[in-house]
């Protein structure tokens, strides 16, 4: 795939303005959202998942508002309307996380203990009942995953992973993990398989955020009863790499 920045034509000044000025923004908007939920961390769970998802399609409002990015979603009608399923997500950006947050039910994410330390979003996070590992220690992070993503599950909430377990640049390719499908085999919880190429306008560890739409396509889900968690994991990692190969193609 063709990273979006080599191919812009635009005025370089005016990106890093417009990134800048959404920074600024996300990081007010963030602080207050963020100071809002811990002070409501004793109320009733629901009002503070309400202003995690009002964060989220803020941040995407913000996000086409300000640096032109806007989104294009396919497959909305493969989304469970009852119950409760497990998400595997292609992880290129910090976008999809965002959108995610936004665009889907109730949702347990999957993420990195460290990331609860960072200041406002992580202790706003921590507060919305993740399932935060520690990746040094990976028996012990699949065992936690296990017990904490079937009792998720049970309170009625999804879990959202990313199976390559970082974000990778667009073309760029990791093996998944099993651990997603583990859960779901374990479960007996249908898996929803998500595509998208976010890192080519909001790439990973990078200020600049370029213009354009970003294509997010969400797949059937995927059958789990009576199937082996490696054939779980192998149709996910088939199907995302497929449809990354598609949305590559209609550039």
């Amino acid at each position: 795939m063709t990273p979006a920045n080599s191919s812009h034509q635009g005025s370089k000044l005016m990106l890093y303005l417009r990134s800048t000025a959404l920074f600024i923004a996300i990081f007010m908007v963030t602080s207050c959202i963020a100071l809002a939920m811990l002070m409501s961390a004793l109320l009733p769970f629901e009002g503070q998942y309400k202003l995690a998802k009002m964060w989220a399609n803020y941040i995407l409002f913000l996000t086409k508002s300000i640096c032109g990015l806007d989104y294009k979603i396919s497959g909305l009608e493969n989304l469970p309307q009852k119950g409760v399923a497990i998400v595997l997500c292609k992880h290129q950006s910090a976008w999809e996380t965002i959108a995610l947050m936004g665009l889907l039910p109730k949702q347990s994410v999957l993420l990195k203990k460290s990331l609860l330390w960072i200041p406002f979003w992580g202790w706003a996070m921590a507060t919305l009942k993740p399932i935060a590992i520690d990746r040094s220690a990976p028996k012990e992070a699949l065992s936690q995953l296990l017990k904490q993503g079937a009792l998720r599950l049970q309170e009625g909430f999804w879990v959202v992973m990313y199976p390559e377990g970082t974000r990778t640049a667009p073309g760029e390719e990791r093996k998944f993990s099993a651990s997603g499908s583990l859960l779901a085999q374990r479960t007996k919880v249908t898996v929803i398989p998500i595509a998208h190429n976010a890192g080519e306008f909001w790439p990973r560890n990078s200020f600049v955020k370029y213009p354009g739409v970003i294509q997010l396509k969400i797949g059937a889900p995927i059958a789990v009863e009576g199937r082996k968690s490696k054939d779980i994991n192998a149709e996910a990692e088939t199907w995302i790499k497929n449809t990354m190969l598609e949305i590559e193609a209609t550039k």
